[in-house]
């Protein structure tokens, strides 16, 4: 039997893959939009095979892989990923006999790395953005770059490969472009990699020049997966500002209320991704008569029960068996949180207009010597946690002078902090964002050769 698109009936899951002639559904919304006259549609990713828009992509990419002899059988492949790239290519490879490891950020919903290993995918779980930050050293990206400089290994690159958003040229734009009958005046996205943005934005604009592009994007230090801040958006090769009408920031709370609704007024399961999207459509578009409005839906609320725990307290479960943790335990919550507030953090830019002053502060990094050596912040010295207390030779004498502890994202810092004031240490802060957060706000960071 060979595929049946009107009657749903298919000889492999390949053949489900969305194309002009298998679409993903379009439904228009009703409830939460407030206009009278534009009609604004909801195209439903989860409805591809294996859950998530990103499953184009996977497949486009593992497609011009195989076409280019990039990839072959039996083949290893390593990808970053902030999760439905990862599911998309987790499955393909499982039906094709590849491979796949998979770096990923420690802040991706629990529900996504479990599934992910589930899948059969080789999770390595790193400090790192919700979706991977370029050039972080010790980040996701990096990570599958050590893999792919060995010769078993191939790295797709959802961040830069160009198949990415060709993959929206081929199938999603010629899909939303038949589905509205060539009446589409808006097309919305919210942006990660921006494949779908700068895909769609290419074929519609081809088809009418008119359609308006807009891209949609989290505030700076979000919560919602797969996205990001128009910060890291700019360090993002397939990010294309010229090609896009609009940008749109939304905050984290607007788009998790807009999720709600979305879930109770229009009976859609839709993801926090999608509800950032169709704020950035409601923020963009006036409402006027013949306007058609394409938003898409990146994947459902299912992979996000944990950040909706986050936001929504009062849907928290109750454990059957509750685990309370140990005074000792809560009293390091506490001197943790002591810490964060008042004085006992500073944030990058304040520490960039000290550097190189006669009073500038001394750079202690609290991470271990490995990660240390990939990139560090100019002048910082390198005392793991776990000898602090054993390597107080590095220390100053002067229990006065003013010290920042530095790690990846702000967070084991901390706990530098706390140990170097028990060693008597008066004036001992925090960095905010760690070298991370360093390297998002455009500074370079050093080599162990360069320390000085």
């Amino acid at each position: 039997m060979t595929a049946n698109h009107s009657r749903r009936v298919y000889d492999h899951v390949l053949d489900m893959l969305s194309s002009e002639e298998n679409p993903t559904p379009m439904v228009r919304l009703n409830k939460v939009t407030g206009f009278k006259h534009t009609q604004v549609y909801a195209k439903l990713e989860w409805y591809n095979p294996f859950g998530a828009v990103k499953d184009r992509v996977a497949a486009n990419l593992l497609r011009d892989g195989e076409e280019r002899g990039l990839v072959g059988p039996a083949q290893k492949l390593v990808e970053p990923t902030s999760g439905n790239t990862g599911m998309g290519l987790a499955m393909l490879s499982n039906l094709k006999g590849y491979e796949l490891t998979t770096p990923l950020s420690t802040e991706i919903p629990a529900e996504k790395r479990v599934m992910l290993r589930f899948a059969g995918a080789n999770v390595e779980e790193l400090e790192d953005t919700l979706c991977p930050a370029p050039g972080a050293p010790e980040g996701a990206i990096a990570r599958a770059m050590e893999h792919a400089a060995k010769p078993e290994f191939h790295m797709l690159n959802q961040y830069e490969n160009e198949a990415n958003f060709e993959a929206h040229i081929r199938t999603t734009g010629p899909e939303i472009w038949r589905q509205t009958g060539g009446e589409i005046t808006h097309f919305v996205s919210a942006m990660g990699t921006c494949g779908t943005l700068t895909g769609n934005g290419r074929f519609l604009k081809s088809k009418s020049p008119a359609i308006q592009v807009i891209g949609a994007h989290p505030a700076e230090g979000h919560d919602i997966p797969g996205v990001r801040s128009l910060r890291q958006l700019e360090q993002t090769q397939l990010f294309k500002p010229e090609e896009y009408d609009r940008l749109v920031e939304i905050s984290d709370q607007d788009a998790y209320a807009m999720c709600l609704r979305l879930n109770r007024e229009e009976g859609i399961i839709a993801g926090p991704s999608a509800a950032l999207g169709l704020l950035g459509a409601l923020n963009a578009i006036e409402d006027l008569p013949g306007q058609v409005v394409v938003v898409i839906f990146a994947d459902n609320i299912y992979k996000y029960a944990s950040s909706f725990e986050r936001h929504f307290p009062d849907f928290r479960v109750v454990s059957s068996t509750p685990s309370e943790p140990s005074p000792k335990e809560r009293l390091m919550d506490a001197l943790l949180d002591n810490a964060r507030g008042g004085d006992g953090t500073t944030e990058i830019d304040g520490l960039v207009a000290r550097l190189g002053q006669a009073d500038a502060p001394m750079l202690v990094d609290v991470r271990t010597p490995e990660v240390y050596e990939k990139g560090h912040l100019p002048g910082a010295i390198n005392i793991p946690l776990a000898h602090i207390d054993n390597q107080q030779d590095q220390l100053p004498e002067d229990l006065d002078q003013e010290i920042v502890t530095v790690c990846n994202r702000g967070v084991m810092s901390l706990t530098g902090l706390l140990l170097l004031q028990s060693l008597g240490y008066r004036r001992v802060r925090s960095l905010n964002g760690g070298t991370m957060g360093w390297q998002e706000a455009g500074y370079s960071v050093a080599a162990p050769a360069e320390t000085g």
